[in-house]
């Protein structure tokens, strides 16, 4: 036996009491841990800060160039290591895409239990990882490693933008198309998972949705016809669209529809047995005061948090044709599930 590495198989799920964006605190609490920790304009070379829940900040360095700075980290969504690997590191470098930038660098995050899982385990991930940022054409170039009661991975990873390309997720305009990138469902996917229920296929499903890099953001950010971005992650295609429309000040209408799915029968199958996360209540109990009357279906699917999701796209409806051919061209959903608003209430309407 390979010193370090434990006798049985290793379900990494079943080390942590979460998974994958769903880790995230809950909106509320956030809200309050962030109350004295609000970015202003006391630094006149940060861009972007954190006052409008924005996936990265941007700091100005001369030149109409800025960087780009983010991080992300969370428990294991899937049981195989290099799987994790994969999908927290194209989760981490998605904020830079979401914010139509290039990535540049990367360093790692990890906290691991060497006594229960060994260091074979922590090998695999960090590959997955590599694998993963050679795609994004960066490097992992360090990070910092502790032990921990339960494994977490994730980066930080640096960009670079111009500042004629930056997206914000405050940006919408009235009138503006609303795009989505991925399907929705991969957080019931994983309870189901977490829970044994997950047949192999369904779990390459969602692993090959995960590990799908949001490149298509940096192509997106010189795209002049798009005024807003973001990515959907633990909060729910709900919860994003929200902020999206608060930053703006706007209200957006959506076609329920018209939200590409993961797999519509195998949502539905696990959702009559009512296999979905803990998170999509929680998610619920925060945006429900914003959001019009939902039925059950729609608020399991609009409230599932995601991991490594989709980006949440706003586009001038008159110029919209040369988005939706990007989109064609790096395989991503290309019709609009709904439109942004004049500020009414409630803040979104589900149709």
């Amino acid at each position: 036996m390979e010193e370090g590495k434990p006798k049985d198989v290793i379900r990494l799920t079943q080390y942590s009491h979460g998974s994958g964006c769903g880790c995230k605190i809950a909106p509320e609490d956030l809200k309050r841990i962030l109350e004295d920790a609000r970015t202003n304009n006391d630094d006149v070379n940060l861009l972007i800060g954190n006052h409008t829940s924005d996936d990265a900040a941007i700091i100005d360095i001369g030149g109409d160039r800025a960087l780009i700075s983010t991080t992300d980290f969370f428990m294991p969504i899937v049981d195989d290591a290099v799987d994790f690997g994969k999908i927290a590191a194209a989760n981490a470098i998605s904020d830079i895409y979401a914010m139509g930038g290039k990535p540049l660098t990367a360093i790692a995050i990890l906290g691991w239990p060497i006594e229960m899982l060994g260091t074979d385990s922590a090998k695999k991930v960090l590959n997955g990882a590599k694998i993963v940022c050679n795609e994004a054409r960066i490097s992992l170039s360090g990070g910092h490693s502790i032990e921990s009661k339960e494994p977490f991975f994730g980066l930080c990873v640096t960009g670079i933008i111009d500042h004629e390309s930056i997206k914000t997720n405050a940006g919408a305009k009235s009138g503006d198309l609303i795009y989505i990138t991925k399907p929705i469902g991969v957080g019931i996917i994983a309870t189901a998972l977490k829970r044994g229920l997950a047949s192999k296929n369904e779990i390459e499903l969602a692993t090959s949705s995960m590990v799908k890099l949001n490149n298509v953001g940096e192509q997106l950010g010189s795209d002049q016809a798009v005024h807003a971005l973001t990515d959907v992650t633990g909060f729910g295609v709900l919860g994003h669209l929200i902020e999206m429309c608060e930053g703006a000040k706007l209200s957006a209408e959506i076609d329920f529809e018209s939200i590409p799915l993961i797999d519509d029968a195998i949502l539905q199958e696990y959702l009559n047995k009512f296999v979905m996360p803990d998170n999509t209540m929680r998610n619920f109990k925060a945006f429900s005061p914003k959001v019009s009357k939902l039925n059950a279906r729609q608020l399991q699917l609009l409230c599932d948090p995601q991991t490594s999701g989709g980006l949440l796209i706003a586009v001038d409806p008159n110029n919209k044709s040369q988005v939706e051919q990007t989109l064609r061209d790096n395989h991503c959903f290309f019709a609009p599930i709904g439109r942004f608003t004049n500020q009414a209430e409630p803040i979104v309407t589900v149709l």
